[in-house]
């Protein structure tokens, strides 16, 4: 992992004892709403439909067994629902919830206690700079980054270089919208890369040199749309230029007067070429400026620094293989298949923790759970976990002879699920129950769901489907991207759920990222589990043999399934 220098933790600490001063002069009433807004926003506090919610940057997703442990404090401490919040909210609070963006959010703290938050957060190298606002918000990256057997090169050092030159950028803190970047370094990708502002693959060329093939204008929202190549080779020394060049191109030609027509692909839509070319232009001009040049190109000298923190940790050698399928016991050869993934040095693994659980909200896991899972970090993951992008938690250092261990202890923990990749891994965002922004609520579809589907030889039977929910067009449950996408929608004040079919994020579930497709009107709240039922009541019955739901339905196409569906609106109508 990372480790702050003395320059960062000052850094850190400023921002949060300037965050601090603000928050006073804001409760003496010396600094006004309007005022106070964009700065509690600059670090990460929103104001949402019952209480403040901070979301804490987990930069390309890295936690130490001690920040989650401080995580886990604050949840206890602050995160407390208020004696005026609904009545279904009490005795709920405690937790934290894993976002996509590979963040931590909480729901509860009190705007008062927030600059004790932010002190809590600096003592261990956190902050929430940059998880809002239209900035360059958290670089995501692959959660197996750096084990992945399937790496080409170590996402890592380049995520944390990009994280440190975009943190209070001048040029990019006030960008017509917020901008994503997403970088992957393996075969798969498990980063979604095509699915962001702007995606960088690590590849190498013909002669072995190190570079980053280049997307553009990728993004989800209320026009989906897959990020398109600008570039198919930029040396790596290079790439802080031409994001540079990307950025400000858009920083200066971007829509500002719309704010659903502001992303960057709505611009990369409109112009295509001559927007390619616009940056093109900008990055051999700034090459061409050589003190501009020098300021942004990445030195030798400068990589070695920052990857010096990503070299495997010591004892992390090759070890014998153990026998690992003696014991017959069908929840431990599920978990084994499942959650437990192969890893560049041999006699290890990476497991992934499943935090999706009945009578849980997707993502969500309470102070005691956190601790929990710090305390599998400190035991058999040499004290680092990872967030995942499908709002799980990830072990990358398990010896293979611990896994019976592991397993055990996970089970006690309740992070043993063996649903890494089916329908019950669900992805959901925090939806209507929690989001100003939301139409409808996402978790109680997602908790009907869970529960319908909580026998496992019935997922088992189903395979690899990615279900996702969003509770608005905004789209952070990702819906577009799941092979199964629900999207909730307000009808005059009433909850109702638009189901897409074919999505994919781009990885080996599906490796082409596609948007899905709307198979009809909307479902109403009582309608929607009984219409993905009988979608996926259809997809087994026209199954061939192995076939997984994805390619079912592109071979299939929609109107099997739109047929199955309607068939459940038509049978409500008639009760």
């Amino acid at each position: 992992m990372y480790r702050y220098t003395e320059f960062d933790r000052q850094f850190v600490h400023q921002r949060a004892a300037q965050y601090r001063h603000q928050l006073q002069r804001h409760l003496a009433g010396d600094l006004p709403d309007e005022h106070f807004r964009p700065l509690r926003l600059q670090n990460g506090w929103y104001i949402q439909r019952h209480a403040p919610m901070l979301r804490v940057a987990v930069p390309y997703g890295a936690l130490s067994s001690r920040q989650a442990r401080q995580l886990a404090h604050i949840a206890r401490t602050y995160d407390v629902v208020p004696a005026d919040a609904p009545a279904q909210f009490q005795n709920t609070g405690g937790y934290v919830h894993f976002t996509t963006r590979q963040n931590v959010q909480y729901n509860w703290i009190a705007l008062t206690d927030s600059a004790d938050v932010m002190d809590l957060l600096a003592d261990v190298d956190m902050h929430g700079i940059q998880t809002s606002g239209n900035c360059i918000r958290n670089i995501t990256s692959d959660a197996l980054a750096g084990v992945a057997a399937d790496e080409i090169i170590d996402p890592r050092p380049y995520c944390e270089i990009m994280r440190q030159w975009s943190t209070l950028h001048p040029e990019f803190a006030f960008l017509p919208r917020k901008f994503k970047i997403a970088v992957s370094g393996a075969r798969e990708d498990r980063a979604a890369v095509a699915w962001h502002d702007v995606g960088l693959h690590l590849v190498k060329n013909d002669a072995g040199e190190i570079g980053f093939r280049v997307l553009v204008g990728g993004g989800m929202g209320r026009t989906p749309v897959i990020a398109s190549e600008i570039n198919a080779f930029v040396p790596w020394q290079q790439i802080l230029v031409y994001l540079e060049a990307i950025v400000r191109v858009y920083n200066r030609f971007g829509r500002r007067d719309n704010a659903y027509k502001a992303r960057i692909k709505i611009l990369v839509k409109a112009e295509g070429q001559k927007y390619f070319d616009a940056v093109n232009a900008e990055f051999a001009a700034i090459l061409a400026r050589d003190t501009d040049a020098q300021a942004s190109l990445i030195s030798q000298d400068e990589f070695d620094r920052i990857a010096a923190c990503f070299v495997r940790p010591e004892g992390v050698v090759a070890r014998p293989e153990p026998d690992l399928k003696a014991d017959p016991a069908v929840p431990w050869q599920r978990w084994l298949a499942r959650n437990v993934h192969p890893h560049q040095v041999p006699g290890w693994r990476a497991v992934t923790l499943s935090v999706k659980r009945v009578g849980q909200a997707p993502g969500d896991a309470t102070a005691a759970q956190l601790d929990a899972a710090a305390d599998l970090a400190d035991r058999f993951s040499l004290g680092e976990l990872r967030v995942t992008h499908d709002q799980n938690l990830l072990l990358p250092w398990v010896k293979a002879d611990d896994l019976p261990a592991l397993f055990a202890a996970a089970q006690a923990a309740g992070y043993a699920s063996p649903n890494i990749g089916t329908l019950t891994d669900m992805i959901a965002c925090p939806g209507g129950d929690f989001c100003a922004l939301a139409n409808a609520r996402s978790l109680p579809i997602a908790a009907e769901l869970s529960e319908r589907y909580a026998d496992l030889d019935e997922v088992y039977d189903l395979g690899e489907v990615d279900l996702h929910i969003s509770g608005c067009i905004n789209s952070c449950g990702h819906h577009h991207s799941g092979h199964i996408g629900i999207l909730g929608v307000d009808k005059d004040g009433t909850e109702w759920y638009q189901v897409t079919l074919g999505g994919s994020d781009g990885s080996n579930h599906a490796p082409v990222p596609v948007p899905g497709k709307v198979i009809g009107p909307s479902f109403a709240a009582s309608e929607i589990a009984d219409a993905i039922e009988a979608i996926l009541d259809a997809y087994r019955a026209q199954r061939q043999a192995s076939e997984k739901f994805i390619d079912a339905v592109r071979r299939l196409g929609l109107e099997p399934f739109k047929a199955a569906a309607n068939a459940v609106r038509t049978a409500t109508a008639r009760d």
